[in-house]
């Protein structure tokens, strides 16, 4: 299991007029728990450049891929050059920012490309690849489109898993209030004044 994260104190910029730089951080490092909780079994590994992500990442048992100056595609692609390399044949590339993230041990398809789409279809929330393939990360805005063409060009077979629980993303204000999402936050942001619309 692949997680890239973004140094907590950078991360969920857009949400900065509801949210405050401690608040954003605190909300980055929550979804983050998240995700590592739902990649149990498997072992977990965390493509970062920041000393305190790296810090908590190896309290949560995870081993540090340390990634600086790379930038998320360049990280996500060495990641997985790396994993290769220590003979894991297959890679899921799970984003930090699920809310509501569902086991993701068992999305893997013996052979496959799987993606998962976010709600809009537009970014790419996990992947799950052999990890010698030749995929390359290609994120940022309409991800999805070029994800799901490469794996077709690729030749394997390729399964567009659609969950809910993976789905679900936080980016946006309007994220924080989706009803799946609300049901789940901690008290501490439930009180936040977007959240009680």
């Amino acid at each position: 299991m692949l997680i890239p994260v973004k140094d907590f104190r950078q991360a969920k910029a857009r949400l900065a007029n509801v949210l405050a730089p401690h608040d954003r951080l605190r909300l980055a490092r929550w979804t983050a728990d998240r995700v590592v909780a739902a990649a149990s079994p498997l072992p977990v590994f965390i493509a970062c450049d920041d000393r305190d992500v790296a810090t908590w990442a190896e309290a949560h048992g995870a081993t540090v891929l340390w990634s600086p100056g790379r930038g998320l595609n360049a990280a996500v692609h060495d990641g997985i050059a790396t994993l290769a390399a220590a003979g894991i044949e297959h890679v899921i590339v799970a984003h930090s920012d699920l809310p509501t993230p569902a086991p993701l041990a068992n999305i893997v398809l013996s052979g496959g490309i799987v993606l998962v789409p976010d709600l809009r279809d537009d970014g790419t929330n996990v992947i799950a690849i052999p990890s010698r393939v030749g995929f390359q990360p290609s994120y940022g805005s309409q991800s999805f489109r070029r994800h799901l063409a490469q794996a077709i060009s690729l030749g394997r077979p390729v399964r567009v898993h659609r969950d809910i629980r993976l789905a679900l993303d936080i980016d946006t204000p309007p994220d924080l209030a989706h009803p799946l999402v609300a049901k789940v936050l901690p008290e501490w942001l439930q009180m936040n004044p977007v959240n009680q619309a």
